[in-house]
């Protein structure tokens, strides 16, 4: 009997470990089998050809999952007011980010009226001028905003340098007006000079789940093979007196 009880608090500690580590393992697996939904989409939509901008009566139903990375071309005419900088160290995306820079955003105006706001490109740090206003025909993508978090200030004092893309945000702040609920991700045109530099992008995300999963199901049975053998060894003691 005491044998028994002293296995008992162990055995508890052991198994909701063990329960703890096969639950991390699955949700890996679930992780991974989302993972490769997400690549699948994007690239399928990164593949295809640009529509036109959906119209402003279906863009409350537009969401990250159905829309994000969709191909749309529109015609825009930039409004002339200041660059709005979103600091960028690199890109999971873009492959041609090879330092620490901005993207300029810029809100321009439908020819319904409607304004939605554009990241023109990418320009190293040391970039002073202001990118063109006017009207452009673009191919870009629709991008949904970021969600900042508790540690990362949405912007500097001035609103000048944002750390987060929040096209709606940024309208706020800048006194632009209503925007649409997405941005774009200019693809073309470039224009003279280079900067800011528009790009097409490309799916490069990891998905290294299944490994994290073998590491948690490894860990789980590694978990229960030290437990048996001390059992094991537990019973094979011979009491002295």
């Amino acid at each position: 009997m005491t044998a028994s009880r002293g296995l008992m608090m162990p055995a508890l500690v052991s198994a909701v470990a063990f329960a703890i580590l096969i639950a991390l393992g699955v949700w890996q697996l679930d992780r991974k089998t989302w993972k490769e939904g997400l690549i699948a989409a994007m690239t399928e939509r990164l593949a295809a050809e640009p529509a036109d901008l959906p119209p402003p009566e279906t863009w409350d139903q537009l969401t990250p999952e159905n829309a994000e990375f969709r191909r749309v071309r529109l015609r825009a005419d930039f409004i002339p007011v200041p660059d709005t900088y979103a600091y960028v160290a690199g890109s999971a995306l873009r492959n041609d980010i090879k330092e620490p820079g901005y993207f300029v955003f810029r809100p321009a105006r439908l020819p319904n009226g409607r304004t939605v706001v554009v990241n023109r490109g990418y320009v190293p740090m040391n970039y002073t001028e202001q990118s063109p206003a006017g009207t452009q025909e673009i191919t870009g993508y629709l991008r949904f905003p970021e969600k900042g978090s508790g540690f990362t200030s949405a912007s500097d004092s001035s609103g000048d340098t944002w750390f987060v893309r929040d096209q709606r945000a940024m309208a706020k702040a800048r006194g632009w007006g209503e925007v649409a609920p997405f941005y774009i991700d200019q693809e073309t045109p470039i224009p003279p000079g280079g900067l800011p530099r528009p790009s097409a992008l490309t799916v490069t995300l990891r998905n290294d789940h299944l490994g994290y999963a073998l590491t948690w199901f490894g860990l789980a049975a590694t978990l229960a093979g030290v437990f048996i053998a001390w059992v094991v060894s537990r019973g094979r003691q011979v009491p002295t007196g």
